[in-house]
C-alpha cells in the first residue's frame, strides 16, 4: 500500500503533523466553547469581539518577533517555548474571570479562535516542515499537515459541547464544566511539548552572515504576497470560528452542541478537500488552485448570510467548507517555493504576521454588528473582501511561477 508521505519526507515531518493535529483539537474545542463561555460570564458580543481581537493581535506581534528571533534561538527552542506558552494560556483561561484579565491573557497567549491556524506556531512549524522535505513535495506534505489540523479541529469542535451536555444531564454547574475545555487545552500543550523534544537538529536553518538582510533576495515578492494575504485575512476575521458560532447562537438560537456538530462536519469536509490540493497544484499551478477553489467558496459564504433558516444557512456553509481550505497548502507551499531556503523563516513570518494583524481588526466591528442585529452582515463583509483578494492574487501572481512548476 503506497504511503501518504512523499519519499523525501523525514520522521520530523510526521512529528510536526502530529503536533498540528493536537493543536487542531485544542483550537477546535476552545473556538466553539469560547463565545458560549464568555456569554455565560455576562459579556456582550462587542466584548467577545475585543477578546478575539486581543488573541489575534497579540499572536501577530509575538509571531513577528519569532520570525526574526528564530535565527538566534533556533527553531526547536522556539517551538518548545511556544508549547509552554500554550500550557500557560490554558491555565490562565481556567483561572481568570474578569474581562480585562481574560483580554490580557488572550493578548499574550496562544489561544486561537479560528478554524485555521493564525498562531505563533504556524510560521515556526511551516519553516521546520520546509526543512524536512524536497521542494517538489512541499504542497503534498503541507496538505497532510493541514488535513491533520483540520481533522483535529473537527473533532475538537465536536467535543466542545460535551462539558455542557454532561453538566446539564447531571445537574452540575455549566460554567464550571465549560472550564474543563481550557484544562484540556493546557494538557494538549504538554503533549505537544513532549513531541517537540523528539525533533532532530535537521529542522534548524543554516546560518547566514550577521549583516545579511533577512529577505535580501525575495523582499519584493514577499511584501506583495503579504499585502494581498492581508486582505484575505481581514475578510476572514469577520467569520473566524468563534464569531461564526456566535452568529449561529444569535441568529438561529443554536445550541453549543448543534454548533459543535456543524463545525465537526465542516472540518471533515475542509480536511479531506485538502488532499485534492496537491494534485490540483501539480496540474494547474498553485495560484490557479488557490483562486478557482476560493472564489465559489466565498460566494457560498455570502449566500449563507442571506438564508432565512438554519438548515439553508448550514447547507451553504457546508458547501463553502468543502472548498474554502483547498487553497491553504497551495498558499503555504507557494511562499516556501518562491523564496530561497535561507529566507524561509523570515518569509513565513512576514507573510503570516500581516495576516494575523489584518484578521485581528475585523472581530470588533463584527461583534458590534452582532450587538445591533443578528443578520449575517459579518459573513457578507467577509465574502466581499475575500473575492477581491482572489481577483488581485490572480492578476498579480499568476505569471510568477516557482521553479518546480516551470520545469515540470
Amino acid at each position: 500500500m503506497p504511503s501518504l508521505f512523499p519519499a523525501t519526507a523525514t520522521p520530523d515531518s510526521r512529528r510536526l503533523i502530529v503536533t498540528r493535529t493536537m493543536r487542531g483539537i485544542g483550537d477546535g474545542i476552545v473556538s466553539v466553547l469560547l463565545p458560549s463561555y464568555l456569554t455565560a460570564l455576562g459579556m456582550t458580543p462587542t466584548e467577545i469581539g475585543v477578546i478575539v481581537f486581543a488573541t489575534l493581535f497579540g499572536s501577530a506581534l509575538v509571531t513577528l518577533w519569532a520570525g526574526f528571533a528564530t535565527r538566534r534561538f533556533g527553531l526547536r527552542a522556539m517551538l518548545l517555548g511556544s508549547a509552554m506558552l500554550m500550557v500557560a494560556t490554558g491555565v490562565g483561561f481556567t483561572w481568570a474571570r474578569g474581562f480585562w484579565t481574560l483580554a490580557a491573557i488572550a493578548f499574550v497567549g496562544t489561544m486561537n479562535p479560528s478554524a485555521g491556524d493564525v498562531s505563533l506556531f504556524l510560521p515556526l512549524e511551516q519553516t521546520a516542515i520546509s526543512q524536512t522535505v524536497a521542494t517538489r513535495d512541499l504542497t503534498g506534505v503541507f496538505a497532510i499537515y493541514n488535513v491533520g489540523g483540520a481533522l483535529g479541529g473537527a473533532f475538537g469542535a465536536l467535543a466542545s459541547g460535551l462539558p455542557t451536555t454532561i453538566a446539564s444531564r447531571f445537574g452540575w454547574n455549566v460554567l464550571a464544566a465549560q472550564r474543563s475545555g481550557f484544562i484540556a487545552y493546557a494538557i494538549l500543550g504538554l503533549l505537544i511539548l513532549a513531541t517537540y523534544r523528539w525533533l532532530s537538529d535537521a529542522i534548524e536553518l543554516a546560518p547566514i552572515p550577521p549583516k545579511t538582510a533577512r529577505l535580501a533576495k525575495s523582499r519584493s515578492i514577499v511584501m506583495r504576497l503579504a499585502a494581498v494575504f492581508s486582505l484575505d485575512a481581514f475578510g476572514g476575521g469577520f467569520t473566524i470560528q468563534s464569531l461564526l458560532a456566535l452568529w449561529m447562537f444569535r441568529r438561529f438560537n443554536m445550541s453549543i452542541q448543534a454548533a459543535g456538530t456543524f463545525f465537526f462536519v465542516a472540518g471533515l469536509l475542509g480536511s479531506f478537500s485538502q488532499f485534492v490540493s496537491g494534485k490540483m497544484a501539480a496540474r494547474f499551478g498553485r495560484i490557479n488552485t488557490m483562486v478557482f477553489t476560493h472564489l465559489p467558496a466565498n460566494t457560498f459564504l455570502i449566500l449563507a448570510a442571506l438564508m432565512p433558516t438554519a438548515p439553508l444557512a448550514i447547507v451553504f456553509l457546508l458547501l463553502r467548507a468543502s472548498l474554502s481550505s483547498m487553497d491553504v497548502p497551495a498558499r503555504q507551499s507557494y511562499v516556501m517555493a518562491v523564496v530561497p531556503p535561507e529566507e524561509r523563516a523570515a518569509a513565513a513570518s512576514v507573510t503570516n504576521v500581516p495576516r494575523s494583524l489584518a484578521s485581528a481588526v475585523a472581530p470588533i466591528p463584527a461583534g458590534m454588528m452582532l450587538d445591533v442585529t443578528s443578520f449575517g452582515w459579518p459573513l457578507i463583509c467577509a465574502g466581499a473582501c475575500k473575492i477581491a483578494y482572489d481577483v488581485l492574487l490572480l492578476l498579480q501572481f499568476r505569471a510568477h511561477r516557482p521553479e518546480d512548476e516551470t520545469s515540470s
